[in-house]
C-alpha cells in the first residue's frame, strides 16, 4: 500500500485502502504473535499499514495523529528521511560486528551522546534497551560499592526484565516479585496525591526528602548501592519533582556513598525540552539509563551513560557483563543521524517551545472546561492529565489498576478520541500528551480538539456529568 500525497499538507501522506492485507495480516497476528502485557485472547490488535512524521494509519485507510509518539519513542516521529537513509548507508557498510572493536558508528555515537549527557557522565556502555540499561546500571552500582540493595520509588517504571520489573513500582511488577530481588521502594513525591499531608510543594519536598532518610536510616546505609528514580516518571504519571527534590536526593547520596542513578529512558533526548531531564534540575547522577529517543526507537537501542568515579572501578577490574548487540552498528548508525537531525532542525527547541507557548496554555483551558480534568502537568512534549469523578475529592476516574467494566469510563474516553483521529496514552486514571518533540503547531492543534471532544466523554462519568 503506497501512501498518496496530501494536496493540502504535502508532508502527510493519504492512504489508500487496502482491507485484504489488512485482514491477512491480523490474521496472522492473532495467530502467531504473543503480545506483551496482554491476556492474548482479550486484545484486538489495530492493524497498521504505515506511519510517517506525527501521523500512522491503518488498512481501512484512517489516519490517526499520534499523541503517544509510539511507547514514547518517536521523538522526531516516523520515517524521517535522513535518518532512515543513514541506516541503509550503514547497513550497505557494515550491518553488523562483534561489540569488542572499535567501530566507527559506534564510537562517534558515544561521542555525541557525552557530549550531552550532564557531568562527567563520558563512558556509554551499549544495551539493546532501556530494561537492560537499568540492569547494568545496578550491576554497576553494586559493584562499585560492594553492597547488595536498591532503593527505587513506588511511582516508577523502570522495565519488563526481572531486575528492572522488580524495581518498578506498578503493579506489572507483582506477578514478578518474589520478594528477594534487593529492592525498597519509598514515596517519591506527588503533591497532588501527597503521602505525606503536605500541602505546598516546599512542605512535599522536605517531608518526601525526610521520608527518604528515615527509609535509608531503618535499611541500613551500608547496605544500600544505589537509588534509582525517574528524572520525571514517565507511564507513572508524569510527576515532575518540586523544586530541590533531585539536589536534596543526590546530597543523601553523597553523604552515605550511595550511587544515584537517574532512569532517563523516556525523558531523555528532548522530551523534557532539554536534551536530558536533568538539564531542568542541574543535578548530575553518578549513572544515567537511557534509550528510545536516543535515535527514535528506528533501531533497538539503549544505553547507560557511566560517571568517571563508576567507570574507574572497572579500569582495571574486568566488568563482567555484555549483550551480544552492545553498541550494535545500525542502532548506532540510526543514533548518530538522529542526534544530528535534533541539532540541526532545533527539535529540542521545538519541544520546549511548544510546550510552553501551545500545549501549557491549551491544557489549562482545557482543564478549565472539563471538570474531569483534576490536574495538568507537565514540561516540553511531555504532560499528563489527571482525570477525576469528582475534583473536590480527587477521585480518580477509575480505580487504581482498573480493569474490566471498571475501566469503562478511560476505555470510552480513549474510544472517543481515536474516533476523532487521535491515537491517546492512556494509564490507569490518566491520559498523557507525548507527541512528537518535531510536531507541528497545526498538527498540535488538531490533536488538542480532538483531545476536547474526548475529555468531553469523560465529563459523563465525573459527578457533575
Amino acid at each position: 500500500m503506497t501512501p498518496q500525497p496530501n494536496p493540502e499538507q504535502t508532508p502527510t501522506p493519504t492512504p489508500t485502502p487496502d482491507p485484504e492485507t489488512g485482514a491477512a495480516v491480523k490474521a496472522a497476528d492473532r495467530a502467531h504473535v504473543f503480545h506483551s502485557w496482554s491476556a492474548q485472547d482479550l486484545i484486538d490488535p489495530l492493524a497498521v499499514a504505515g506511519a510517517e512524521g506525527s501521523y500512522f494509519w491503518d488498512y481501512d485507510g484512517k489516519r490517526y495523529l499520534d499523541f503517544t509518539s509510539g511507547l514514547v519513542f518517536t521523538n522526531i516521529g516516523y520515517q524521517h528521511p535522513e535518518v532512515v537513509a543513514a541506516i541503509q548507508e550503514q547497513a550497505a557498510r557494515m550491518t553488523t560486528f562483534a561489540p569488542a572493536f572499535a567501530v566507527e558508528a559506534r564510537s562517534e555515537a558515544a561521542r555525541l551522546i557525552a557530549e550531552r549527557t550532564p557531568g562527567d557522565l563520558d563512558k556509554i556502555f551499549f544495551t539493546n534497551a532501556g530494561a537492560d540499561a537499568v540492569e547494568h546500571a545496578t550491576r554497576m552500582a553494586r559493584l562499585h560499592t560492594g553492597r547488595p540493595k536498591v532503593l527505587s520509588a513506588y511511582r516508577s517504571y523502570h522495565g519488563g526484565t526481572q531486575q528492572a520489573v522488580n524495581l518498578t513500582g506498578d503493579p506489572r511488577r507483582w506477578p514478578s516479585d518474589n520478594g528477594s530481588a534487593g529492592v525498597v521502594h519509598f514515596w517519591a513525591p506527588f503533591l497532588y496525591r501527597s503521602r505525606f499531608y503536605a500541602e505546598t510543594e516546599e512542605q512535599e519536598c522536605a517531608r518526601a526528602l525526610e521520608h527518604l532518610e528515615t527509609t535509608i536510616a531503618f535499611e541500613g546505609p551500608g547496605t544500600i548501592a544505589a537509588v534509582i528514580l525517574e528524572t520525571i516518571p514517565g507511564t507513572a504519571g508524569i510527576m515532575v519533582p518540586p523544586p530541590g527534590y533531585l539536589a536534596g536526593v543526590r546530597e543523601i547520596c553523597d553523604r552515605h556513598g550511595i550511587v544515584f542513578i537517574l532512569d532517563e529512558v523516556m525523558a531523555g533526548f528532548g522530551r523534557t525540552g532539554e536534551w536530558f531531564a536533568a538539564d531542568l534540575s542541574g543535578v548530575v547522577p553518578d549513572l544515567m539509563t537511557f534509550a528510545k529517543g536516543v535515535n527514535s526507537g528506528y533501531v533497538p537501542l539503549g544505553g547507560v551513560a557511566i560517571s568517571g568515579a563508576v567507570a574507574e572501578t572497572f579500569a582495571k577490574r574486568p566488568y563482567p557483563g555484555g549483550l551480544t548487540y552492545s553498541g550494535h552498528p545500525l542502532a548506532c548508525g540510526a543514533a548518530v543521524a538522529t542526534i544530528n537531525v535534533m541539532a540541526r532542525e532545533g527539535i529540542v527547541e521545538n519541544a520546549r517551545n511548544l510546550g510552553e507557548t501551545v500545549l501549557a496554555p491549551a491544557l489549562a483551558t482545557l482543564a478549565e472546561r472539563h471538570p474531569s480534568v483534576g490536574e495538568v502537568r507537565g514540561t516540553g512534549m511531555f504532560w499528563a492529565l489527571e482525570l477525576v469523578k469528582d475534583r473536590e475529592t480527587r477521585e480518580p476516574l477509575v480505580p487504581y489498576n482498573a480493569a474490566g467494566e471498571a475501566n469503562a469510563p478511560m476505555a470510552a474516553f480513549a474510544a472517543t478520541a481515536k474516533k476523532n483521529g487521535l491515537w491517546p496514552f492512556v494509564n490507569m486514571n490518566r491520559t498523557h500528551v507525548v507527541p512528537p518533540c518535531n510536531i507541528t503547531e497545526p498538527e498540535l492543534k488538531e490533536g488538542l480538539a480532538a483531545l476536547d471532544a474526548a475529555l468531553a466523554t469523560a465529563d459523563e462519568y465525573t459527578t457533575s456529568g
